[in-house]
C-alpha cells in the first residue's frame, strides 16, 4: 500500500479549494504543529497489518522532504501508525511516483491528485482519489472524502 503525505496524512481539506498552506509556506514549528488529517493515524494503524508493506510515497522538493522527515517524527508517526521509519520514498515529479509504486509492488495507492493516479492507471490495480473534490471520478479510481471513506473503501477491495 502507498500513500501520499500532502493533503492525505497531513492537511486533507474538508472542502475543494481548501488546502492548509502552513505546512508548505509557515515556518518550521508552524508546520509541525499543524495536525494529522482527521482519523488519518487511526485508520493507517488498522490498514497497516493488512498489507505485505506499507509506505509513504511523496512529490516535494528538499526543504519540504525535510519538514514532512520532521513532522512524522514530532507526531510520533512511525510507532503510531506501524509504517516503518525507512519506508519513505520522495520524489520530485508527481509522475514518477509511478517508478516508486512499480519497485515496490504497490497494489493499493492513495493520493489527492488525479494527475498522479493518472500516471498509475494500469500499474497499480487499486486506485483512491483522496479527498474532497469538484469534480466526478473517473471509472477507473475510487474516490474517498475521508479516511473512515477510504478504510470502507480497502475493505470492500480487499474482500472482494
Amino acid at each position: 500500500m502507498g500513500v501520499d503525505f500532502g493533503r492525505v496524512i497531513q492537511g486533507a481539506a474538508a472542502e475543494p479549494g481548501a488546502a492548509d498552506t502552513v505546512f508548505l509556506s509557515g515556518g518550521v514549528e508552524q508546520a509541525l504543529r499543524t495536525p494529522p488529517s482527521l482519523d488519518a493515524f487511526e485508520v493507517l494503524a488498522r490498514l497497516v497489518p493488512r498489507f505485505d508493506g506499507a509506505w509513504v510515497i511523496s512529490k516535494c522538493g528538499p526543504r519540504i522532504e525535510q519538514r514532512t522527515r520532521q513532522w512524522l517524527d514530532h507526531h510520533d508517526f512511525y510507532d503510531r501508525t506501524g509504517i516503518p521509519r525507512e519506508n519513505l520514498r520522495f520524489c520530485r515529479a508527481r509522475a514518477d511516483k509511478a517508478i516508486h509504486c512499480a519497485e515496490l509492488g504497490i497494489t493499493h495507492m492513495i493520493d489527492d491528485r488525479i494527475e498522479v493516479h493518472s500516471a498509475l492507471r494500469g500499474l497499480v490495480p487499486h486506485l483512491f482519489w483522496f479527498g474532497a473534490q469538484t469534480e466526478p471520478p473517473p471509472d477507473w479510481v475510487r474516490a474517498t472524502r475521508t479516511w473512515l471513506d477510504l478504510e470502507a473503501a480497502i475493505s470492500e477491495c480487499r474482500a472482494g
